[in-house]
């Protein structure tokens, strides 16, 4: 079984960040953080222009959460930060919100 450390993620948004979505990454899974960050570069280089403003950002997977399912949290900041978390899956399903909220504009 492969071991999951680090997930690359990209994220496209309109020029306010109203309006952000995730962006394919040409190799989204990685079993070291220093791999996927040697990666960034070149897949944010890449995505470029597939979004008005693009994001990326290696993020941390617990390699414990292995045996259980997994949900990927992300926000893109006024300031323009991606943040993003791998958390345990409390059971509870979203399937889609278009709420924005003052300080985290993108959920």
């Amino acid at each position: 079984m492969e071991h999951i450390a680090a997930l690359l993620l990209i994220v496209g948004c309109s020029g306010n960040l109203e309006e952000c979505r995730e962006l394919p990454a040409p190799a989204p899974i990685f079993e070291t953080m220093e791999e996927c960050q040697s990666e960034l570069p070149v897949s944010l280089r890449d995505a470029q222009g597939k979004d008005v403003r693009v994001f990326a950002n290696c993020v941390f997977v617990d390699p414990a959460m292995a045996e259980e399912d997994a949900v990927l949290e992300w926000d893109v900041t006024n300031e323009g930060g991606l943040v993003a978390t791998v958390t345990a899956d409390d059971g509870t399903t979203v399937i889609a919100s278009s709420q924005n909220k003052a300080n985290n504009p993108v959920r």
